[in-house]
């Protein structure tokens, strides 16, 4: 490949897996613990090192991840293998601790609209409340990574002034979160949307604390992705088999899969860690996990067209 047609590409990129809980929360009905615990030993035997494991949040609220204690006595420990899970409050975060998890995760929206119908508090609440979180888990030895959703689009309220979510960004990197995942929640974003969200950020902020959380649901994710590329962005999520979505953002398809992006990357000379073949076995084993068709494309597809 000529690599002179995008000349900030980088040698290496890293993937941060969350389908078993932004992916699994959407589903249904529970997946059992055992099928979960499956998935994730497929997704690290692929070469998945950041996984986001579940969400310590009330069961009344995601009853599809109310498990989540016990599948981290379940977890396949390996040398270099980061689990984090989500904790909205002090009362997750205890749970994590007790769950011995690696790091946590906090989350919030930049749309007030959707950050009331996710935690049924206001942006400034959120934040508030992110104090009784994140200086305790650094305390207690954790690294804190945080979600910014609606970040491109609210399902509510639609346009979102994109300025506002530097101000919250400044506010989660001031509590000490190691680093901040953008996310186009509803899937709205397009290239020359994206590089311009990006630009007011890296105004201000180091690509290297930024992560980009796209979904497909418009088919225009991996352009987004090469934008952040091209900007600088090194860390994107994606989820295996695009299996996923937001259970308050109606319409949202799924999230960036997994095997696209890995795909994408590697045709492009970009190295992730991560064997694509068995990354593809993954994608069977969540779509037998949650017994129905996912959509990623690889995962449909194959990936015969890179051995020509």
């Amino acid at each position: 490949m000529n690599r002179q047609l995008f000349a900030s590409l980088p040698d290496r990129v890293q993937v941060y897996e969350v389908s078993p809980r932004d992916g699994l929360q959407n589903e249904p009905l529970q997946v059992p613990t055992p099928g979960k615990v499956r998935l994730i030993e497929a997704l690290v035997a692929a070469g998945l090192r950041r996984l986001e494991a579940t969400s310590f949040v009330s069961p009344r609220w995601v009853p599809q991840l109310a498990d989540a204690e016990q599948l981290a006595r379940f977890l396949p420990r390996r040398e270099g293998v980061t689990y984090s899970a989500l904790c909205p409050n002090a009362q997750g975060l205890e749970r994590a601790l007790g769950a011995h998890m690696d790091e946590v995760a906090v989350f919030l929206s930049v749309s007030e609209t959707h950050n009331k119908k996710n935690v049924n508090k206001t942006v400034a609440e959120t934040l508030a409340a992110f104090r009784d979180v994140v200086p305790p888990a650094l305390a207690a030895g954790l690294r804190v990574r945080a979600y910014l959703s609606t970040l491109w689009g609210c399902p509510y309220e639609g346009t979102v002034d994109p300025r506002k979510g530097v101000e919250i960004v400044r506010r989660l990197f001031d509590l000490g979160c190691y680093e901040v995942s953008l996310g186009d929640t509803i899937g709205v974003g397009t290239p020359l949307q994206t590089r311009k969200i990006l630009d007011l950020f890296l105004e201000e902020f180091p690509a290297s604390r930024l992560a980009l959380h796209f979904h497909d649901t418009r088919g225009t994710a991996l352009a987004n992705v090469m934008v952040g590329l091209e900007l600088g962005i090194r860390t994107f999520d994606a989820s295996i088999a695009g299996l996923g979505g937001c259970p308050y953002a109606p319409g949202a398809a799924g999230n960036l899969a997994t095997e696209d992006l890995v795909y994408t990357l590697h045709g492009m000379g970009i190295e992730t860690g991560i064997d694509l073949d068995k990354l593809v076995e993954a994608g069977r084993v969540a779509e037998a996990v949650v017994g129905r068709p996912l959509p990623g494309k690889v995962h449909q597809a194959g990936v015969r067209s890179l051995r020509g």
